[in-house]
């Protein structure tokens, strides 16, 4: 079985430095461009998915709708297991917003954000269940870059820490009861456009 795990596209907050946690951003015309890249490279590789699923945010819903549409694979129902961190007081703020009003450290405070323990248990129990559910298949996971940052940890504690690309593609493989990555982070249909 493979997951590839993919951080939405860009949102208008995205672009300026703003927590969306579940605040409800839909993708930007930028972020439905990097869909399309991704379904494109998806398309030219020899990995096959069979279905895609997403969170239940917009951002993540309409990513997954352009990928699996260019893969021409179901779109699951959402899970709400899969949304963004929710960050209480901040979402909405940018890092100066947010140091201004708390300090540097606001991140220790207690301003209504899940916590990383939180996180890790819901991305754990979300694998689980998909891999029970569709241990034969090739699954497509449209989520967040907070929330996948915590799954990577809780698998590989601090071996993964570089920040989480829009678009980005991981691909882990599920071998007996350990989830080997086969790609991390990799926005190479992103860059390649670029040029």
């Amino acid at each position: 079985m493979l997951i590839g795990l993919v951080r939405h596209g860009l949102t208008d907050w995205n672009a300026e430095g703003k927590i969306q946690g579940q605040s409800d951003i839909p993708l930007n015309e930028e972020g439905r461009r990097q869909a399309e890249m991704l379904g494109d490279r998806l398309l030219q590789e020899p990995y096959r998915w069979d279905y895609c699923i997403t969170s239940s945010l917009s951002r993540a819903a309409e990513t997954g709708k352009i990928v699996a549409a260019k893969l021409d694979i179901p779109l699951l129902e959402p899970d709400h297991r899969i949304r963004e961190r929710a960050y209480g007081q901040v979402e909405g703020m940018t890092a100066m917003q947010r140091e201004e009003k708390w300090g540097k450290e606001w991140n220790l405070l207690s301003l209504g954000q899940e916590t990383d323990e939180q996180l890790q248990v819901r991305g754990l129990a979300f694998l689980e269940d998909l891999s029970s559910r569709y241990p034969q298949s090739n699954v497509l996971v449209i989520s967040h870059g907070g929330f996948l940052a915590q799954l990577y940890t809780a698998l590989y504690k601090d071996k993964y820490t570089e920040r989480l690309g829009n678009l980005s593609l991981t691909i882990l493989e599920k071998k007996e009861l350990e989830w080997s990555p086969l790609l991390y982070n990799c926005t190479r249909h992103i860059l390649q456009n670029q040029r």
